[in-house]
């Protein structure tokens, strides 16, 4: 017996250490760790910003991703001298750095779910280009003209919208604010995810060595900068929430708990918009580029349903035997953005759709290609930059000036208006997507519906699960009124916004069972949403057709 049982001791841990190889790190294994159910009695505490966004889109109580994990898993966990990294209220789960021994006892534990590893990979070098530039132009824009006028932000900023009243949510390798375009940047709150602490910039000599600051404080110049006659961003009147979240020392790829961290904090603390210039491809085949599978992409959708608008980078993988996007950017619910040059033609390092399940991507475009940007570690000098990490914060600055003029507007909205007024949006492709973003024609975009990416519902209605989910040709979804409504609507809608089909529409009464059918003969493969609407309330689902 005791032959019997060394034996299955030796399995089990010889299978942990298989399946955990990897998440090896120099101080031990790093990965996640799943629990069964949270703690009901404690939920986060939200920012009024915060808050005032979720009622936007109809959120008026807590969600499941409010609600805390429970501390009796955390101190089980800390017993046995695992290194808790990062918290997740979103995934239910938490990083961890530990041994073989302590994991194989955390596997065993009931209220542990599933241990998954955190995989780290070399981090390709960013595509960047360097010019000398002249100071000395007369135009307010500078050298920044372009790829400000390209995007059709030059008029929103005559009318007088430069972001002011949006908060926004900036994840990166770190910053450095003594630069001039930084002088009049409105910082409500920074977080290093790496060194857990509050200060954004390089910390020590490493940092220093390594250029730790130097991506994140150019890209975020390119949306936030204001030197007048030099550089002036889309979104330099925004409110600013800065993460520290990618490690480039040894050009080690940063694991993706730090970028679901940090989606946390900034949603907390009631950022309107998200916005990155990272991304993670290594560890992942096309087939995971579905929409539901990356953590980063889970974390990004999660962020949409309470109202979150995120913006990413598509990446830069054009020139590559692999050419596709990288996560999240795969995400249903993200903008992501894809490069052109000056004269508006796709970059060639601009990563194409589509994903695996069909979509489109990348969503729009903007000036990836010789962007002009803040030099790092300097006080008043600027250079040119080439890559999606630079094409993406001129789309999320433009999404900020969008809502300084509707701030009514709900994240869908807005990403509703830059698709459906972009330079390509009648022949949407997998290189341009829906093509170059016009910021002032977004502005004043009519919507055809208001899609609000909602989960919590008012009870006067109960709207059932649409099943199956992915499905062919037929999905039904069940609808329960609770109590009196005067009206109850229920509709498909494609991925643009556009009607597809009324599936009811009617007065109901209290304690009725509405059972709906739709046939999608004759329909495209791709990604629905099932919206339903009542006095009140409503409810958006998202359903796949795959034939």
């Amino acid at each position: 017996m005791k032959i019997f049982v060394y034996l299955f001791a030796s399995i089990l841990y010889a299978q942990v250490l298989t399946d955990l190889a990897p998440g090896k790190r120099q101080e031990g294994y790093r990965v996640w760790v799943y629990f069964d159910e949270k703690d009901q009695r404690k939920i986060v505490d939200l920012d009024p910003l915060s808050q005032r966004r979720r009622e936007k889109h109809n959120l008026y109580t807590p969600t499941k991703h409010d609600y805390l994990i429970k501390d009796a898993y955390i101190d089980a966990i800390k017993r046995l001298g695992v290194k808790i990294k990062n918290q997740s209220r979103w995934l239910n789960a938490v990083s961890v750095i530990a041994d073989l021994e302590q994991i194989t006892i955390i596997k065993r534990f009931t209220f542990v779910t599933k241990v998954t590893p955190i995989y780290q990979h070399k981090k390709k070098k960013p595509i960047q280009s360097h010019q000398n530039t002249n100071q000395n132009r007369n135009l307010d824009y500078g050298n920044s003209q372009n790829q400000i006028e390209q995007i059709n932000c030059h008029i929103p900023h005559i009318a007088g919208y430069f972001g002011q009243g949006v908060r926004v949510l900036y994840l990166d390798t770190g910053y450095e604010l003594n630069h001039e375009a930084y002088d009049s940047l409105s910082l409500i709150a920074e977080y290093d995810f790496i060194n857990d602490d509050q200060n954004t910039s390089n910390e020590n000599t490493q940092e220093v060595i390594d250029g730790q600051d130097d991506h994140g404080t150019i890209c975020l110049s390119v949306m936030a900068g204001y030197a007048p006659g030099n550089l002036i961003g889309p979104a330099f009147k925004s409110e600013y929430l800065l993460a520290k979240t990618e490690i480039v020392a040894e050009e080690i790829q940063q694991e993706e708990d730090n970028y679901v961290a940090a989606l946390e904090w900034g949603e907390a603390l009631g950022a309107d918009i998200a916005c990155a210039s990272l991304g993670y491809l290594d560890w992942y085949s096309y087939n995971d580029l579905d929409g539901n599978t990356a953590t980063t992409t889970i974390a990004v959708d999660i962020a949409s349903s309470l109202g979150v608008l995120c913006v990413n980078s598509a990446g830069n993988e054009g020139d590559d035997p692999w050419y596709y996007i990288i996560t999240p950017s795969d995400a249903d619910s993200v903008i992501s953005v894809g490069a052109v040059l000056q004269n508006g033609e796709i970059a060639n390092f601009s990563s194409r759709g589509p994903t695996y399940d069909g979509r489109i991507k990348p969503e729009v475009c903007a000036q990836g290609a010789s962007t002009y940007c803040i030099r790092s570690n300097t006080e008043n000098s600027y250079r040119t930059a080439s890559g999606t990490s630079f094409s993406a914060p001129l789309v999320a600055g433009a999404a900020a000036v969008i809502l300084s003029a509707n701030p009514e507007w709900t994240n869908m909205q807005v990403r509703e208006a830059l698709l459906m007024t972009a330079s390509n949006s009648n022949t949407p492709d997998n290189t341009y997507g829906y093509g170059i973003i016009n910021t002032w024609d977004a502005i004043n975009y009519q919507h055809t519906v208001s899609l609000r990416d909602n989960y919590a519902i008012p009870n006067k209605v109960r709207v059932n699960k649409a099943f199956p989910n992915p499905f062919n040709p037929f999905i039904s979804i069940a609808i329960e009124t609770i109590s009196n409504t005067t009206i109850l609507n229920t509709s498909i809608y494609d991925m643009n916004g556009k009607l597809v089909k009324v599936l009811y529409k009617d007065n109901t009464t209290a304690n009725t069972l509405i059972n709906l059918i739709w046939d999608s003969s004759g329909y495209a493969n791709g990604i629905y949403f099932i919206y339903t609407n009542w006095p009140g309330g409503s409810d958006l689902q998202k359903v796949t057709l795959l034939k």
